[in-house]
């Protein structure tokens, strides 16, 4: 009865987290049926191998997009985290020994166990702890809390180390254990925003400092860059994990959770929900769809840039402008068009007029805070390739075929502009929830 309960907990949480994929279950059972879970790649790129209790499952995704090492990685660790439930319950001694098992969301065991699935080690003498779950419960009640009428935002950074590797003081005095008991501490919350200041946790889970992030990103990653952009806000937490094996994890102003690791932000928990981001592999096929490297990144640092301010935009990159732009975007919001008419008269200035002094101009030569202005127009930013601008605040034209729209050409919302725009050229599309989204002929992915 257990082993089918968790059974049941298995594939709910991979349909849960995988939703572009398929769980299928296969009519030839599985040689596993002791509780020993197995979750492997196939000969399929697009297909995992599941086994648990006698059942094998195969999650499959299409094959134009295979599953990620990420996706892989995450698969996982949600088996382990559950396979180690299922035989502490098997073993009341256990139970008491690993209590922290059963401690908090079991989601967030989940991101815990994709960062160290040793924590969840069987057999082990001495149970390690999560401390990415341990960070997250302490995080999320701190959501729920306010500090002087103000939402609370506040963020560790877990070292792959046991002490500091920019001390030069050999490390102070002993600190406390970072838990829970420490936000009863009134001053705990004003001491690290998560934003510029963060607590620095070592590896054994004592506080050693409260550092400046910016500063300690610069001297622990040695002048190295982000392979992938990261919102500007949180730039330094990305660089601060490019090395040793540190986790940052931050509780934003819009009370948001965002776990960052390996150079980039891994996590995100928004709208009740934790979101494996996988952004290297989602910023690749970006790129590729773009064709041009440095326009690709400047629209995608800027999406995300608004996403984190919770700002909408649309970004359209036509492939072939001479022949779509004049199907997509009207003459009249076109800046390869001189203004005609009553428009030219420089004594009766228009939107027209203002948007003017754009034509010609890159989105890689703009200022990053002009091209996000830009971007929060009504309508959507419209470029080249090169990133020559097209159309700013742009309201797109759509025909009929479009999932959604009927009667003609008409004007509509923003993901139907994206749609329709995505037949010629790759899209992103900025929700006010934070929720960026990549057309390209279709939805190809979310963050």
């Amino acid at each position: 009865m257990v082993g089918a309960h968790y059974d049941t907990f298995l594939q709910r949480a991979l349909r849960r987290f995988f939703e572009r994929a398929t769980l299928e279950s296969e009519a030839v059972p599985s040689p596993s049926s002791d509780g020993r879970l197995a979750i492997e790649p196939t000969g399929d790129p697009g297909a995992l191998a599941v086994r648990w209790f006698g059942n094998r499952y195969v999650l499959r995704v299409p094959g134009s997009r295979p599953f990620t090492q990420n996706e892989v990685r995450f698969a996982r660790a949600i088996g382990t985290v559950l396979a180690a439930r299922f035989h502490a319950i098997l073993r009341p001694q256990a139970i008491i020994e690993r209590s922290g098992l059963f401690r908090g969301a079991i989601e967030d065991c989940y991101v815990g166990a994709f960062f160290d699935p040793g924590a969840y080690a069987q057999g082990a003498p001495q149970p390690a702890t999560d401390r990415v779950a341990e960070a997250i419960e302490i995080l999320r009640v701190a959501a729920l809390s306010t500090y002087e009428n103000h939402p609370i935002s506040t963020g560790v950074l877990l070292l792959g180390t046991d002490q500091d590797p920019l001390a030069t003081d050999g490390g102070g005095p002993v600190g406390p254990h970072y838990s829970g008991a420490l936000t009863s501490i009134k001053s705990f919350f004003r001491l690290a925003d998560g934003v510029r200041t963060v607590f620095l946790v070592g590896r054994d889970g004592r506080l050693l400092d409260i550092v400046d992030v910016d500063r300690w990103a610069t001297q622990a990653s040695a002048g190295m860059g982000l392979a992938v952009p990261c919102a500007e806000a949180y730039s330094a937490h990305a660089r601060a994990t490019l090395s040793g094996e540190h986790v940052a994890v931050v509780l934003s102003p819009q009370r948001e959770i965002k776990v960052f690791a390996r150079g980039e932000q891994a996590f995100a928990f928004r709208n009740a929900d934790w979101h494996l981001l996988d952004l290297a592999a989602k910023y690749q096929m970006w790129e590729a769809a773009v064709g041009n490297s440095p326009v690709a990144r400047r629209l995608f640092q800027t999406a995300l840039d608004l996403s984190d301010a919770r700002q909408g935009a649309l970004f359209v990159v036509l492939r072939r402008p001479v022949e779509s732009l004049g199907e997509l975007v009207t003459g009249d919001d076109r800046l390869d068009m001189e203004p005609f008419g009553a428009l030219r008269d420089p004594e009766a200035p228009s939107r027209r007029h203002l948007l003017h002094v754009l034509a010609g101009r890159s989105v890689t030569e703009l200022d990053a805070s002009v091209l996000a202005a830009l971007a929060t127009l009504d309508g959507a930013t419209v470029c080249e390739p090169n990133g020559q601008l097209l159309a700013v605040g742009a309201i797109l034209r759509h025909p009929s075929t479009v999932p959604g729209v009927m009667g003609g050409v008409v004007e509509g919302a923003r993901t139907t502009a994206a749609m329709a725009a995505s037949r010629f050229g790759p899209v992103l599309k900025v929700s006010e929830d934070g929720l960026i989204t990549c057309f390209d002929g279709g939805r190809l992915w979310d963050i």
